[in-house]
Formats: structure tokens, sequence, C-alpha cells
């Protein structure tokens, strides 16, 4: 085969490629009407939400201190919204099911108590956030 020849099928080659590019780069960009529905949602103006007056009423003040105007000042160290666990109530709970694993080893629990015990200690994980966030904001 000549040059010329070759240079022919080079770019042949060339033009198949860079239609098979086109179209499947066209066929990436179809979408479904679903997924059109979608991405209008996204880009629909958010709902306005309209607050009450306060009729000349001072802001409510927060845990937070405040300047004279009733602004809150984020200069001054927050605290915990809760009491944090202490070294000691850390250490009681690991001892506890430090001699919940010795039992079980041991043989002197059975695997149904063992069991029911850990259920137990699941449930309470579980649950015990969203009965804190309950109790905090009561």
């Amino acid at each position: 085969m000549t040059n010329n020849g070759m240079g022919i099928i080079a770019n042949v080659t060339r033009m198949a490629l860079i239609g098979a590019a086109a179209a499947m780069t066209l066929v990436g960009c179809m979408r479904t009407p679903e997924e059109n529905a979608a991405i209008a949602a996204r880009r629909a103006a958010p709902t306005a939400v309209v607050m009450t007056p306060t009729k000349g009423a001072p802001p409510t003040e927060s845990g937070l201190a405040h300047y004279k105007d009733g602004y809150p000042s984020f200069g001054a160290p927050l605290t915990a919204a809760n009491v944090q666990m202490s070294d000691e109530d850390a250490a009681g709970l690991q001892q506890q099911l430090t001699a919940l694993t010795a039992k079980r080893n041991a043989g002197t629990i059975s695997e149904a108590e063992y069991q029911r015990r850990v259920a137990e200690y699941r449930k309470l994980a579980a649950e015990h956030g969203a009965d804190t966030l309950s109790e905090i904001t009561n």
C-alpha cells in the first residue's frame, strides 16, 4: 500500500471515531421526562416563608451573649447542649460490658440471656438520642 492509501484509511478511521464520539455524546444528553421534571423542580424558585410580625417586641433572648441592641454575640464561648459523659461513667459502662463478655465466655450466662442484654443495649443506643432530644426541646 502506498502512503496515499494509508492516509485515506487514517482519515476515514478518524472521521468514523469522531462520528461515534459525537453520537455517544448526543445520546448522553437525552433525558427521560421524569429526569427533566426533577431538574425543573430543583431549578424552581423556593417558596417564600411569611413570618408573623413581632409588633415592636424585642427579639427573643437565647443562651448566647447579646449586644445592647439585642443582636447575639458569638464571641462568648459556647457551652455544651447537654451534660457530657464523665470518665467515671465511661469506665463503669466499660466494666459492665467487660463483665458481660466474661460471663459469656465462662459459660455462666446463657446465650439467650446474653442476646437479650445485647438487644437491650442496642435498643438503648438507638432510642437514647431521640429521648434526650425530646427532653432538651421540652
